[in-house]
C-alpha cells in the first residue's frame, strides 16, 4: 500500500469517526425529548447529519452512521435482536436517502426547485418509512410496545426521523456552502440579528399559548429570511422554528395541550413540513431567480462590450471606382 492509499484511509477513517461521535451526541440530546420507551422521540438529528455526511462525503462512511446507531441504542434497546434490527433501519433509511437523491441529481447547494423537492420527498418523507416501520415493529415483536401504542410510536418515529433531514440536513448543508458575505455592512447585521430576535420571540409567542392559529405567525419571518438572505438565513430559521415546535409538543404545552400523543404528532409534522417546504421551497425559488438575474446582466455586458468593440473597430475605406 502507498502512501496515498494510506492517506486515503486514514482520512475515512477520520471521517468516520467524526460521523459516529456527531451521532452519539446530538442522539442524545435528541434523546432528551423522548416521548416512547426513553428512545422515540419528535426530531432525531442523527438521521439529518447521516444525509448531510453521505452526501458531502459519499457512501464510504456508513459505516459511521452504523457504529453510531450502534452505540446509541445498545444501551436503551430491549434486547440484542431487537437494537440489530434498529441500527438496520437506522442505517438503511439514510442510505436510501442519499442513493434516490444522488440518483435524482441533486445538487448539495439546494440552489433549484427541483433539490427542494427532492430533499423532502426522495431525502425526508419516503426513506424514513423505512426506519420507521423496522424500528417499531422491532419494539413491537420484543414485548417492549404494546399492540394499541405501535401507530403513536410509529408517528413519533417517522416525525422524528423525517424532520431530522427536513430541517438539519439544510442546515448542515448551507453551513457547508456559506461564504461569509465581502460587502456585508452594519445594515445587513442589523437586519439579520432583528430577523433572528423577531422568529425567536414569535415562535416562543405561538408556542406558549392554547391556539393553534398563533402558528402561523412565524411564516412571514421565513419568507423574509428566504427573500434576504436565501438559504443561509432561511435554514437556520426553520431549524429554530422546528425546535422549539419540537419542544412544545414534548412538554404538550401551548398549541399541543389536551390533544393525545398520535394528534399532537399529526399537528407536529404538518406545521414542521410546512415550514420546511416554505423554507426550502421558496428559498430555492429565489436562488434561481437571483442566478437567472445575474446571468442576463452578464450576458447584457458581454452584449454591449461586443457592441462597444463594433463601433470602436478599424472602418475600412471604400473601394475606388
Amino acid at each position: 500500500m502507498d502512501s496515498a492509499q494510506l492517506r486515503r484511509h486514514k482520512a475515512t477513517a477520520l471521517l468516520i469517526l467524526a460521523v459516529v461521535a456527531l451521532y452519539y451526541a446530538t442522539a442524545r440530546l435528541g434523546l432528551l425529548q423522548q416521548l416512547v420507551r426513553g428512545q422515540v422521540t419528535p426530531l432525531w438529528p442523527p438521521t439529518g447529519i447521516s444525509v448531510a455526511a453521505l452526501l458531502l462525503f459519499g457512501a464510504r462512511v456508513w459505516p459511521g452512521i452504523a457504529l453510531g446507531a450502534l452505540a446509541v441504542n445498545i444501551t436503551i434497546g430491549p434486547n440484542v435482536p431487537s437494537v440489530l434490527a434498529i441500527v438496520v433501519g437506522n442505517t438503511l433509511a439514510p442510505v436510501c436517502s442519499y442513493l434516490l437523491l444522488r440518483r435524482a441529481g441533486f445538487h448539495n447547494g439546494l440552489d433549484r426547485l427541483q433539490d427542494a423537492l427532492a430533499l423532502v420527498f426522495l431525502g425526508a418523507l419516503g426513506p424514513t418509512l423505512i426506519s420507521t416501520t423496522i424500528g417499531s415493529s422491532a419494539l413491537f415483536l420484543s414485548g417492549a410496545l404494546p399492540a394499541s401504542g405501535f401507530w403513536p410510536t410509529w408517528s413519533v418515529w417517522w416525525t422524528g426521523d423525517a424532520m431530522g433531514v427536513l430541517v438539519v440536513t439544510p442546515f448542515l448543508l448551507a453551513v457547508r456552502w456559506a461564504r461569509w458575505p465581502p460587502a456585508a455592512g452594519p445594515l445587513i447585521w442589523a437586519e439579520a440579528v432583528a430577523l433572528a430576535t423577531c422568529t425567536l420571540t414569535v415562535t416562543l409567542l405561538a408556542t406558549s399559548t392554547g391556539r393553534s392559529s398563533l402558528l402561523f405567525l412565524v411564516f412571514p419571518f421565513l419568507i423574509w429570511a428566504s427573500f434576504r438572505f436565501e438559504r443561509a438565513g432561511a435554514a437556520p430559521c426553520a431549524l429554530g422554528v422546528s425546535t422549539l415546535a419540537i419542544l412544545a409538543a414534548g412538554r404538550m404545552t401551548g398549541p399541543f395541550a389536551h390533544h393525545g400523543l398520535l394528534t399532537n404528532m399529526v399537528t407536529l409534522q404538518a406545521f414542521n413540513g410546512t415550514v420546511s417546504l416554505t423554507a426550502l421551497l421558496l428559498t430555492a425559488v429565489v436562488t434561481e431567480r437571483n442566478r437567472t438575474h445575474e446571468e442576463i446582466g452578464r450576458l447584457c455586458a458581454q452584449l454591449s462590450d461586443a457592441v462597444k468593440r463594433q463601433d470602436t473597430g478599424p472602418h475600412r475605406a471604400p473601394p475606388e471606382d
